[in-house]
């Protein structure tokens, strides 16, 4: 057998082994860079040194590659050391890489790998909508691809910084997140600003800004056109250097009523009554539907039961009248079969009398032949006697 034939049996079957000691390692790494996995047993004699891979099958047996995969290099290889890096770091690649050091008993070290991918850069949306309490400017600030979900919050030029309403949608993967924060607007003052700050794990303590100057919106009285419109800033557009602390110090500056109070210049929070109301119409509307749709199904059904009653009612009628057809037929059929046994009688009687009459007749005349030609010839005689006087 040769050495290649074990290192595959050691590729597609994973060891098993009882190790004396289990060290477990955290390392983290971004997506798309070189992670190195470094094994090195203190004390140790001549043996053989193995790495696993998170699904079991071996990485490297000593200096020997057991996976036909040109991400996976050799660095270094000793007595008591096994260096190996995986280049251009996946998702698939996270999860916990074992070291063996085949001693009696086996000894182990296992290495946790968690992979960061780094959100992509971020993107502002601005529209203006119309509520009750008048026009609000609503800012949407989204990136995707990222792992973990990233952390959006939103700067404002007095000095606040707040998060907004977050939504994080993940992809088909489970694994990389599509993150949206939303602020809504009510008021704002002259040269006033709202920046979208991204940050994140793999961002190394850097943050993602996208600026937004309200005074791109442009006056009051434009803003019934851009009523229904929609300004999108990305932002390759502006730096996406780290975003420095002195962003805490910048003021508003207002002119006229404005200046009374900074506070008022901008309503971060959702309108609750705006929100209430808006509820409360699809609310009615819901029910309107519903009701809508339970007088119609029952509309329906009152139809059907009204066919049915009169597809009833014609097949009632048209069963008496065949049960009166019916019996009107078998009276007069009876009628008709007494009627001619009648007749038959007396036919037969009136033939029985008349064949009697003939046969007694003929019967008669048969037996008195002679006595007929008796009497004819006496009567004859009679007549030629001479007629005598006394």
């Amino acid at each position: 057998m040769t050495l290649w034939t074990v290192l595959s049996l050691l590729a597609w079957f994973p060891l098993q082994e009882a190790s004396l000691t289990n060290h477990i390692e955290t390392l983290i790494v971004e997506e798309g860079q070189m992670l190195t996995l470094k094994c090195v047993i203190s004390q140790a004699k001549e043996s053989s040194l193995q790495w696993l891979s998170p699904s079991g099958f071996t990485i490297f047996f000593d200096k020997h590659p057991a996976l036909k995969n040109r991400k996976y290099q050799l660095l270094h290889h000793s007595n008591d050391q096994l260096t190996i890096s995986i280049l251009n770091v996946t998702l698939q690649d996270e999860g916990i890489y074992k070291c063996l050091y085949y001693s009696k008993p086996v000894r182990t070290k296992e290495v946790n790998v968690i992979v960061l991918a780094t959100p992509s850069k971020p993107t502002m949306e601005v529209s203006t909508i119309s509520t009750l309490n008048g026009k609000e400017v609503l800012l949407k600030c989204f990136t995707k691809g990222s792992k973990p979900p990233p952390q959006i919050t939103w700067l404002l030029s007095n000095g606040i910084e707040l998060y907004g309403e977050t939504q994080h949608t993940f992809e088909q993967d489970g694994k990389k997140c599509n993150t949206t924060s939303t602020l809504r607007i009510h008021a704002y003052g002259e040269n006033a600003t709202a920046n979208c700050l991204v940050r994140h794990e793999g961002l190394q303590g850097e943050k993602l800004v996208v600026p937004f100057w309200f005074e791109d919106l442009g006056p009051d009285s434009d803003s019934d056109s851009m009523e229904h419109s929609t300004l999108s800033f990305q932002s390759s557009q502006y730096p996406t250097l780290p975003v420095m602390e002195e962003f805490s110090s910048v003021d508003i500056n207002t002119t006229g009523h404005e200046q009374t109070s900074q506070k008022s210049d901008f309503t971060t929070e959702a309108n609750p009554s705006s929100l209430e109301i808006t509820k409360k119409k699809h609310g009615i509307l819901l029910l309107t539907l519903v009701s809508l749709l339970i007088l119609v199904l029952f509309i329906i059904v009152q139809l059907f039961i009204m066919k049915l009653r009169k597809a009833h009612v014609t097949w009632k009628k048209e069963n008496n009248l065949s049960e009166l057809t019916l019996e009107s037929y078998r009276s007069r059929s009876n009628n008709d079969d007494t009627s001619s046994q009648e007749k038959n009688g007396r036919s037969f009687s009136h033939k029985c009398g008349m064949k009697y009459i003939i046969t007694s007749y003929m019967e008669r005349k048969s037996k008195n032949p002679k006595e007929n030609i008796q009497d004819a010839t006496s009567k004859q005689e009679q007549n030629h006697l001479p007629e005598t006087n006394v």
